[in-house]
């Protein structure tokens, strides 16, 4: 009784699938007419060939434009100059981030970043 139950249940799935399958396909054969005419209009206004669709349309696929976050992202990770230098390790620091030991060490001595900075000639 149990097994007639999920086979009846089963088919009544499959056919309501089937239904749907075929109201989807429906609708994009609606969808494309029109879609088709607009890309056949444009083809003729600017004089494109199907040839040259064909051709486009073969080509290895071009990467979509990186988003505007994604391009804010890749300019942020250019390099940034070292700011602050250690005068006997030559260890350096770009004044970016949690400060290294050694500049906490030495603030903790009492000496400040300003004596880190590293001097940059400003005549060229």
């Amino acid at each position: 009784m149990v097994r007639e139950t999920y086979l009846s249940a089963k088919q009544k799935i499959e056919k309501e699938i089937q239904k749907l399958q075929k109201q989807a396909q429906a609708l994009q054969a609606k969808q494309r007419g029109p879609v088709i005419t607009s890309i056949i209009r444009s083809m003729r206004d600017y004089e494109i060939t199907p040839e040259e669709i064909a051709e486009a349309y073969s080509r290895k696929i071009v990467k979509a434009p990186a988003s505007k976050t994604n391009q804010v992202a890749a300019k942020s990770k250019r390099p940034v100059p070292a700011k602050y230098r250690h005068p006997q390790t030559g260890a350096t620091w770009t004044g970016r981030g949690k400060a290294p030991r050694w500049v906490t060490a030495a603030e903790a001595e009492g000496q400040t970043r300003n004596e880190f900075l590293i001097k940059t000639d400003q005549a060229s």
